[in-house]
Protein backbone atom coordinates (compact mmCIF):
# COMPACT_ATOMS: atom_id res chain seq x y z
CA UNK A 1 0.00 0.00 0.00
CA UNK A 2 1.56 3.57 -1.00
CA UNK A 3 1.61 5.20 2.33
CA UNK A 4 1.81 8.93 2.85
CA UNK A 5 3.43 9.18 6.06
CA UNK A 6 3.99 6.43 8.40
CA UNK A 7 6.28 5.38 11.93
CA UNK A 8 7.55 2.59 12.70
CA UNK A 9 9.05 1.93 16.62
CA UNK A 10 8.73 5.85 17.55
CA UNK A 11 10.44 6.36 20.88
CA UNK A 12 11.09 10.33 22.15
CA UNK A 13 11.56 10.66 26.32
CA UNK A 14 11.69 13.98 27.46
CA UNK A 15 14.21 13.73 30.94
CA UNK A 16 12.15 10.81 33.01
CA UNK A 17 9.52 11.42 30.99
CA UNK A 18 8.25 8.80 27.84
CA UNK A 19 6.27 10.76 25.99
CA UNK A 20 6.35 8.44 22.86
CA UNK A 21 7.04 4.44 23.89
CA UNK A 22 7.29 2.80 20.48
CA UNK A 23 4.34 4.64 18.27
CA UNK A 24 3.03 2.73 14.64
CA UNK A 25 1.20 5.20 12.73
CA UNK A 26 0.34 4.91 8.88
CA UNK A 27 -2.11 6.95 6.76
CA UNK A 28 -2.62 5.84 2.80
CA UNK A 29 -2.54 8.46 0.47
CA UNK A 30 -5.63 10.82 0.42
CA UNK A 31 -6.97 9.32 3.59
CA UNK A 32 -7.80 11.04 6.64
CA UNK A 33 -5.93 9.07 9.71
CA UNK A 34 -7.75 10.68 13.43
CA UNK A 35 -5.36 10.21 16.48
CA UNK A 36 -7.67 10.56 19.82
CA UNK A 37 -5.80 10.31 23.12
CA UNK A 38 -5.90 11.76 26.16
CA UNK A 39 -3.98 15.48 27.24
CA UNK A 40 -0.54 13.50 27.56
CA UNK A 41 -0.83 10.76 25.80
CA UNK A 42 2.09 11.73 23.02
CA UNK A 43 -0.36 13.50 19.72
CA UNK A 44 1.41 16.95 19.63
CA UNK A 45 4.45 14.88 19.73
CA UNK A 46 4.21 13.03 17.13
CA UNK A 47 3.16 15.65 14.99
CA UNK A 48 6.60 17.59 15.87
CA UNK A 49 8.33 14.53 15.00
CA UNK A 50 6.25 13.83 11.63
CA UNK A 51 6.95 17.51 10.89
CA UNK A 52 10.92 17.48 11.68
CA UNK A 53 10.25 19.46 14.78
CA UNK A 54 11.76 17.73 16.96
CA UNK A 55 14.05 14.34 16.16
CA UNK A 56 13.06 10.87 18.24
CA UNK A 57 15.08 9.20 20.22
CA UNK A 58 14.57 5.65 18.49
CA UNK A 59 12.60 4.05 15.82
CA UNK A 60 11.57 6.01 12.27
CA UNK A 61 9.30 8.05 10.49
CA UNK A 62 8.91 8.23 6.58
CA UNK A 63 6.68 11.59 5.10
CA UNK A 64 6.34 11.26 0.93
CA UNK A 65 8.75 8.84 1.21
CA UNK A 66 11.89 10.64 3.01
CA UNK A 67 12.44 10.17 6.09
CA UNK A 68 12.02 12.89 8.67
CA UNK A 69 16.10 13.12 9.97
CA UNK A 70 18.04 12.66 7.43
CA UNK A 71 15.40 14.24 4.34
CA UNK A 72 13.84 16.73 6.66
CA UNK A 73 14.46 19.80 3.44
CA UNK A 74 12.46 17.66 1.49
CA UNK A 75 9.84 16.88 4.20
CA UNK A 76 9.14 20.40 4.63
CA UNK A 77 8.59 20.76 1.08
CA UNK A 78 5.40 18.31 1.26
CA UNK A 79 3.58 19.54 4.36
CA UNK A 80 1.01 22.08 5.99
CA UNK A 81 0.94 22.35 9.72
CA UNK A 82 -1.03 23.82 12.26
CA UNK A 83 -0.43 23.39 15.80
CA UNK A 84 -2.81 24.25 18.27
CA UNK A 85 -2.19 27.40 18.99
CA UNK A 86 -2.59 29.90 16.80
CA UNK A 87 1.43 31.20 15.47
CA UNK A 88 0.85 34.30 13.19
CA UNK A 89 2.90 37.81 13.26
CA UNK A 90 0.67 39.84 14.81
CA UNK A 91 2.16 43.05 13.35
CA UNK A 92 1.00 42.28 9.95
CA UNK A 93 -1.91 42.03 8.32
CA UNK A 94 -3.86 38.93 7.40
CA UNK A 95 -3.15 39.47 3.98
CA UNK A 96 0.16 40.05 4.58
CA UNK A 97 0.93 37.22 6.86
CA UNK A 98 -0.54 35.14 3.79
CA UNK A 99 1.53 36.77 1.18
CA UNK A 100 4.77 36.08 3.70
CA UNK A 101 4.69 32.52 3.82
CA UNK A 102 4.14 32.33 -0.15
CA UNK A 103 7.19 34.08 -0.65
CA UNK A 104 9.41 31.96 1.61
CA UNK A 105 7.80 29.25 -0.03
CA UNK A 106 9.34 30.87 -2.90
CA UNK A 107 5.95 31.79 -4.98
CA UNK A 108 5.98 34.65 -7.07
CA UNK A 109 4.73 37.99 -5.64
CA UNK A 110 1.73 37.77 -7.75
CA UNK A 111 1.02 34.02 -7.14
CA UNK A 112 1.54 34.62 -3.73
CA UNK A 113 -0.79 37.52 -3.56
CA UNK A 114 -3.41 35.73 -5.40
CA UNK A 115 -3.21 32.75 -3.26
CA UNK A 116 -3.48 34.80 -0.09
CA UNK A 117 -6.72 36.17 -1.77
CA UNK A 118 -8.40 33.07 -2.42
CA UNK A 119 -7.19 31.69 0.93
CA UNK A 120 -9.18 34.63 2.58
CA UNK A 121 -12.41 33.89 0.29
CA UNK A 122 -11.85 30.39 1.84
CA UNK A 123 -11.86 30.81 5.02
CA UNK A 124 -14.34 33.77 5.07
CA UNK A 125 -11.62 36.20 6.10
CA UNK A 126 -11.96 38.50 3.09
CA UNK A 127 -13.31 41.87 5.44
CA UNK A 128 -10.61 41.35 7.67
CA UNK A 129 -7.48 40.55 5.26
CA UNK A 130 -6.35 44.46 5.93
CA UNK A 131 -6.93 44.11 9.62
CA UNK A 132 -3.60 43.54 11.80
CA UNK A 133 -3.33 40.30 12.99
CA UNK A 134 -3.34 41.58 16.83
CA UNK A 135 -6.80 42.78 16.53
CA UNK A 136 -8.85 39.61 14.89
CA UNK A 137 -10.55 37.56 17.53
CA UNK A 138 -9.45 34.45 18.85
CA UNK A 139 -11.56 32.15 16.03
CA UNK A 140 -10.20 34.76 13.30
CA UNK A 141 -6.77 34.32 14.05
CA UNK A 142 -7.17 30.79 14.18
CA UNK A 143 -8.76 30.21 11.24
CA UNK A 144 -5.73 32.43 9.55
CA UNK A 145 -3.48 29.52 11.37
CA UNK A 146 -4.87 27.20 8.95
CA UNK A 147 -4.99 29.25 5.98
CA UNK A 148 -1.29 30.08 6.58
CA UNK A 149 -0.37 25.69 6.64
CA UNK A 150 -2.19 25.70 3.28
CA UNK A 151 -0.51 28.10 1.35
CA UNK A 152 2.25 25.88 -0.49
CA UNK A 153 -1.14 23.21 -1.29
CA UNK A 154 0.59 20.99 0.76
CA UNK A 155 0.26 17.02 -0.24
CA UNK A 156 0.19 15.59 3.53
CA UNK A 157 -1.52 18.35 6.20
CA UNK A 158 -1.10 17.64 9.84
CA UNK A 159 -3.77 19.34 12.03
CA UNK A 160 -3.00 19.46 15.47
CA UNK A 161 -6.77 20.24 17.03
CA UNK A 162 -7.71 22.60 14.28
CA UNK A 163 -11.07 23.80 15.45
CA UNK A 164 -10.06 24.37 19.20
CA UNK A 165 -12.16 27.57 19.74
CA UNK A 166 -13.99 27.72 16.21
CA UNK A 167 -17.63 28.13 16.66
CA UNK A 168 -19.83 25.44 15.78
CA UNK A 169 -20.35 27.01 11.48
CA UNK A 170 -16.59 27.54 11.19
CA UNK A 171 -15.90 24.21 12.47
CA UNK A 172 -18.08 22.42 9.76
CA UNK A 173 -16.58 24.68 7.11
CA UNK A 174 -13.23 23.51 8.18
CA UNK A 175 -14.58 19.58 8.45
CA UNK A 176 -15.57 20.93 4.74
CA UNK A 177 -12.30 21.84 3.88
CA UNK A 178 -10.53 18.75 5.08
CA UNK A 179 -13.19 16.83 2.91
CA UNK A 180 -12.65 18.69 0.09
CA UNK A 181 -8.74 17.96 0.24
CA UNK A 182 -8.80 14.73 0.46
CA UNK A 183 -10.64 14.24 -2.61
CA UNK A 184 -7.68 16.01 -4.28
CA UNK A 185 -5.55 13.45 -3.07
CA UNK A 186 -4.01 15.21 0.20
CA UNK A 187 -3.43 13.17 3.60
CA UNK A 188 -4.58 14.32 7.10
CA UNK A 189 -3.80 13.81 10.26
CA UNK A 190 -5.99 14.98 12.60
CA UNK A 191 -5.85 15.67 16.29
CA UNK A 192 -8.72 16.09 18.42
CA UNK A 193 -10.62 16.89 21.37
CA UNK A 194 -13.93 16.31 19.87
CA UNK A 195 -14.89 12.54 19.45
CA UNK A 196 -17.34 13.83 16.99
CA UNK A 197 -15.04 14.98 14.56
CA UNK A 198 -12.93 11.99 14.17
CA UNK A 199 -16.14 10.72 13.96
CA UNK A 200 -17.13 12.51 10.96
CA UNK A 201 -14.12 13.15 9.24
CA UNK A 202 -11.80 10.41 9.71
CA UNK A 203 -11.03 6.97 7.44
CA UNK A 204 -9.14 5.52 9.97
CA UNK A 205 -8.44 6.34 13.90
CA UNK A 206 -5.76 5.49 16.22
CA UNK A 207 -6.02 5.33 20.13
CA UNK A 208 -2.91 5.97 21.77
CA UNK A 209 -2.56 6.34 25.56
CA UNK A 210 1.00 6.50 27.42
CA UNK A 211 2.87 6.95 24.06
CA UNK A 212 1.56 4.12 22.38
CA UNK A 213 -0.85 2.74 20.19
CA UNK A 214 -3.80 0.83 22.23
CA UNK A 215 -6.36 0.34 19.18
CA UNK A 216 -6.64 1.26 15.79
CA UNK A 217 -9.51 0.70 13.10
CA UNK A 218 -12.55 2.25 11.32
CA UNK A 219 -14.96 4.30 13.08
CA UNK A 220 -17.26 1.43 13.23
CA UNK A 221 -14.77 -1.13 14.41
CA UNK A 222 -13.32 0.89 17.64
CA UNK A 223 -17.47 1.15 18.27
CA UNK A 224 -17.45 -2.76 18.47
CA UNK A 225 -14.73 -3.11 20.92
CA UNK A 226 -17.23 -2.23 23.14
CA UNK A 227 -19.70 -5.24 22.25
CA UNK A 228 -22.52 -5.58 20.40
CA UNK A 229 -25.41 -3.22 20.04
CA UNK A 230 -28.22 -1.10 21.32
CA UNK A 231 -31.62 -1.14 20.86
CA UNK A 232 -33.56 1.65 22.00
CA UNK A 233 -37.42 2.39 22.10
CA UNK A 234 -39.23 6.01 22.68
CA UNK A 235 -43.30 4.98 23.19
CA UNK A 236 -45.66 7.76 22.28
CA UNK A 237 -47.29 7.79 25.35
CA UNK A 238 -44.36 8.00 28.50
CA UNK A 239 -46.33 6.41 30.90
CA UNK A 240 -45.81 3.18 28.44
CA UNK A 241 -41.78 3.54 29.52
CA UNK A 242 -42.10 0.72 32.16
CA UNK A 243 -43.89 -1.61 29.98
CA UNK A 244 -41.60 -1.05 27.01
CA UNK A 245 -38.95 -1.75 29.14
CA UNK A 246 -40.38 -5.25 30.60
CA UNK A 247 -40.78 -6.13 26.73
CA UNK A 248 -36.98 -5.87 25.91
CA UNK A 249 -35.99 -7.08 28.85
CA UNK A 250 -37.94 -10.45 28.26
CA UNK A 251 -36.79 -10.76 24.61
CA UNK A 252 -33.24 -9.44 25.44
CA UNK A 253 -32.70 -11.45 28.62
CA UNK A 254 -30.98 -8.46 30.46
CA UNK A 255 -32.37 -5.41 32.30
CA UNK A 256 -33.47 -2.32 29.90
CA UNK A 257 -31.28 1.48 31.31
CA UNK A 258 -33.56 4.70 31.18
CA UNK A 259 -32.56 7.12 28.99
CA UNK A 260 -33.21 10.45 28.65
CA UNK A 261 -36.68 11.70 27.16
CA UNK A 262 -38.43 8.96 27.71
CA UNK A 263 -35.75 6.42 25.78
CA UNK A 264 -35.21 3.05 27.13
CA UNK A 265 -32.40 1.42 26.27
CA UNK A 266 -30.94 -2.53 26.20
CA UNK A 267 -28.11 -3.66 24.58
CA UNK A 268 -28.16 -7.07 22.02
CA UNK A 269 -25.95 -9.11 20.93
CA UNK A 270 -28.07 -10.33 17.75
CA UNK A 271 -29.62 -7.70 15.59
CA UNK A 272 -32.14 -10.81 14.58
CA UNK A 273 -33.97 -10.21 17.90
CA UNK A 274 -35.63 -7.20 16.42
CA UNK A 275 -38.68 -8.29 14.48
CA UNK A 276 -39.39 -10.17 18.04
CA UNK A 277 -39.08 -6.78 19.92
CA UNK A 278 -41.11 -5.02 17.44
CA UNK A 279 -43.91 -7.76 17.42
CA UNK A 280 -44.33 -7.93 21.40
CA UNK A 281 -44.54 -4.08 21.49
CA UNK A 282 -47.08 -4.46 19.07
CA UNK A 283 -49.15 -6.89 21.01
CA UNK A 284 -48.56 -5.09 24.33
CA UNK A 285 -50.41 -2.12 22.71
CA UNK A 286 -47.23 -0.16 22.94
CA UNK A 287 -46.66 2.47 20.10
CA UNK A 288 -43.31 3.85 19.43
CA UNK A 289 -42.42 7.55 18.55
CA UNK A 290 -39.00 6.27 18.27
CA UNK A 291 -36.99 3.09 17.21
CA UNK A 292 -33.46 2.38 17.24
CA UNK A 293 -30.56 0.09 16.44
CA UNK A 294 -26.87 1.64 16.87
CA UNK A 295 -23.72 0.44 17.43
CA UNK A 296 -21.97 1.82 20.99
CA UNK A 297 -20.86 5.18 20.45
CA UNK A 298 -17.22 6.71 19.61
CA UNK A 299 -17.31 8.20 23.07
CA UNK A 300 -18.28 4.89 24.76
CA UNK A 301 -15.31 3.34 22.90
CA UNK A 302 -13.03 5.43 23.85
CA UNK A 303 -14.25 5.11 27.43
CA UNK A 304 -13.70 1.70 26.91
CA UNK A 305 -10.34 1.47 26.09
CA UNK A 306 -8.61 4.63 27.95
CA UNK A 307 -10.91 4.64 31.34
CA UNK A 308 -11.63 8.62 30.39
CA UNK A 309 -14.23 10.22 28.93
CA UNK A 310 -14.44 12.61 26.05
CA UNK A 311 -14.60 15.23 29.12
CA UNK A 312 -11.56 14.03 30.93
CA UNK A 313 -9.25 14.13 27.87
CA UNK A 314 -9.23 17.48 27.89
Amino acid sequence: MDYAFETEGLVKRFGDKIALGGLDLAAPVGTVLGVLGPNGAGKTTAIRILATLIRPDEGRAVVGGFDVVTRASRVRRLIGLAGQYATVDEELTAFENLVMVGQLLDLRNAEARSRADELLRQFGLQESGMQRASVLSGGMRRRLDLALSLVGRPRIVFLDEPTVGLDPGRREDLWRLVRNMTTEGVTVLLTTQYLEEADTLADHICVIDDGRAIADGAPTDLRRIVGGQTIAVRPVDPRQANLAAEVLQRVAGRRPEPVDRGVVAVPVDDDRVLPDIVQRLAAADVRLAEFSLRLPSLDEAFFALTGRSEEAQR
